[in-house]
């Protein structure tokens, strides 16, 4: 057998890959709260008609992942992070909070959360081909969706991100709460 396929992850591999599961669960869940959360705003204003579609869409997508990550939690038995009920709040008032602020403050939130989580897929799907084919599905299935919140970050790119007042600090500060997130939700 080759270096680069192993036939069984071993108890350090399987404590890594049960805390990706987790903590991208909790991402997705995350992310699906922080655009309900720039919806309630944004779709009772009729001038913000657009807006609200392209979050929409880009919900949908945050919709699909979050219910892959629910049949992988619940095919492999790994208990999703108990700060699920945190990220209840923080993700609805985070997506509410930067709509009060405007559109670009909102697609500046879209940027901010989509980096960290490009950054953060990357670095699991590295880990993942580390261990060869053994966990081909899960490895694929984090850089299909690494890649879809790419999308969203141009998009939020796009649409004005960076001219949001104030950007680099709503943007550093979303990308640092972000990264707690991270931290927290893999053994929490």
């Amino acid at each position: 057998m080759s270096d680069k396929v192993k036939a069984q992850p071993g108890v350090a591999e399987e404590a890594m890959i049960e805390e990706m599961i987790r903590v991208d669960h909790a991402g997705e869940y995350g992310a699906v709260r922080i655009y309900e959360g720039q919806l309630a705003v944004f779709k009772h204003l009729p001038h913000k008609r657009e807006t609200a579609e392209a979050l929409a869409r880009m919900a949908k997508d945050e919709e699909v992942h979050l219910a892959r990550f629910n049949k992988i939690i619940n095919e492999r038995g790994v208990r999703p992070t108990a700060l699920n009920p945190v990220w209840h709040v923080a993700g609805f008032a985070l997506g509410a909070a930067t709509a009060l602020l405007g559109e670009k403050a909102a697609h500046a939130c879209t940027e901010a959360v989509e980096t960290v989580i490009d950054e953060h897929y990357a670095a699991q799907v590295k880990r993942l081909d580390a261990l060869g084919d053994a966990e081909r599905p899960l490895r694929d299935t984090i850089e299909q969706f690494r890649l879809e919140e790419l999308e969203h970050r141009d998009e939020a790119i796009e649409k004005g991100a960076r001219d949001a007042a104030a950007y680099p600090l709503l943007s550093g500060a979303i990308k640092a709460a972000c990264r707690l997130a991270i931290k927290l939700s893999e053994k929490a």
